[in-house]
Parts: C-alpha cells; sequence; structure tokens
C-alpha cells in the first residue's frame, strides 16, 4: 500500500510539473494572441486557437480569462516572438521559437544550452529551407467521420494531407492557410484539441540510440525554458 501512495504522490508531482512549465507557455501564446489581434475570440482565430490547446492541456478556465485580461491590460508586458536556428551535438539541426518579455535574457540562456552541448547557434535564416511550416489540427475521430468525405470537404480550407493515429486525426496544410483551416474545421462543427504551426522537416535524418540520448539531455534544457514555446528537430 505504501509502495503504491508513493508511486501515485510521484506521478501526482511529474503531473504538477508539468504543468507548472506549460501553463505559463500557454498564457503566453494567449498574450501575444491578444496583443496581435485582440481579446476577442470570435473576431481572432489565433486567440480561438490558443484558448483551445490551453484546454487541451487541462488549463482551468479561470486562468484562461485572466491571462487575456491581462493581456488586454494597459500595463501588460509585450511579449516577441522570436527564433533561434542551431546545431546540436551529432549535427542535429534545431530550430526554437520563443516568446519573450526580455530579449536578451532568452538569447543568452538558449545560445548557453547550445554551447554547453558542444552545438552553436546558426546564422538566422540558414536552417529555413530544411523545415517546411505547416499548420496541424487533431481531433478525436468519431463513428460518423468518413476521412475520405472530411479530405473533399476540407480542400477548400488549403487541406494538405489527413491521417489518423490511433483514433486521433491529423490534417496538414500549408501555414499560410491557418486561419482557413482553422474556419474549415469549425464550419462543420468539429472540435479541435490542438491546432499549431509546425516546422516539420524536409529531410530528416536517423540518429544512433546513444547519440540521441546526448541531443535529449540539450533538448530537454531548450524545452525547460520559461521563454521558449516549440522546439523542432531534423531527427527521424
Amino acid at each position: 500500500m505504501g509502495r503504491a501512495f508513493e508511486y501515485r504522490r510521484a506521478a501526482k508531482e511529474k503531473r504538477w510539473d508539468k504543468m507548472s512549465k506549460v501553463f505559463p507557455k500557454l498564457a503566453k501564446a494567449i498574450t501575444v494572441a491578444v496583443k496581435e489581434s485582440g481579446p476577442d475570440p470570435e473576431m481572432n482565430a489565433k486567440l480561438r486557437t490558443a484558448i483551445q490547446n490551453a484546454k487541451a492541456e487541462n488549463m482551468p478556465k479561470d486562468n484562461i480569462e485572466n491571462a487575456i485580461k491581462r493581456a488586454a491590460g494597459k500595463d501588460s508586458d509585450d511579449i516577441n516572438e522570436v527564433t533561434y536556428e542551431g546545431k546540436g551535438p551529432h549535427g542535429v539541426l534545431v530550430f526554437v521559437e520563443c516568446a519573450t518579455d526580455n530579449t536578451t535574457r532568452t538569447v543568452a540562456n538558449v545560445k548557453s544550452y547550445f554551447n554547453k552541448a558542444g552545438g552553436g547557434f546558426a546564422p538566422s535564416g540558414s536552417l529555413e529551407f530544411m523545415f517546411s511550416r505547416k499548420s496541424v489540427f487533431e481531433f478525436e475521430k468519431t463513428e460518423e467521420m468518413d476521412i475520405e468525405e472530411l479530405e473533399l470537404s476540407l480542400i477548400d480550407g488549403g487541406l494538405e494531407e489527413i491521417e489518423e493515429n490511433e483514433g486521433i486525426i491529423y490534417a496538414y496544410s500549408d501555414y499560410t492557410n491557418f486561419g482557413d483551416m482553422s474556419k474549415a474545421l469549425e464550419d462543420l462543427n468539429i472540435e479541435v484539441k490542438r491546432g499549431t504551426l509546425k516546422r516539420i522537416a524536409t529531410s530528416p535524418v536517423e540518429f544512433t540510440d546513444d547519440e540521441l540520448e546526448e541531443i535529449e539531455k540539450m533538448l530537454d534544457k531548450i524545452e525547460d525554458d520559461d521563454d521558449v514555446q516549440a522546439v523542432y528537430t531534423n531527427i527521424a
């Protein structure tokens, strides 16, 4: 009984630890969306998506509403979106997206993670062509859904590819079609669990288990940084 309790407590602590890192990142995404196009989700597709993603991570409704109010207030911090590109151990390519109120702090921190792992920054824009930027929407497959019919219905929204994995459907389009795809899914009354802009490696590379272990150590440090919103690599 004692061991089971310890296991549950450890699992709970791990979950709380994850939430303590995820919630501030979600709040920053909400802030960026509000600053960009206002606090009304009906008029702001980026904010609607940020709210969806927050709900998908079980962020409480009060936290979401407070984040919107704070972002709309006059005294709220200016959050800037910045990206960094670099090479890590064994030549792995890494693209880092951040949202920060202090770019000096952020660039110093992210640079240090690369340097300590024996890697370093690459010139801005040099890795852009190594990744294709896609809109990715995730939603649950219901019994009524027919993938082929869905594919036809979403083509006008810019759909490029659709696939199912363990009851979850993933719909892909070019990043420029994010708003169109979001609206097309809304028009079909499909409840999107998560909608994101992702960078997908155009030429993924295989690494050995030992190499991956070293790479993952660096990636963990980068992802744990409060200013980092997303990290993409060319790992196959």
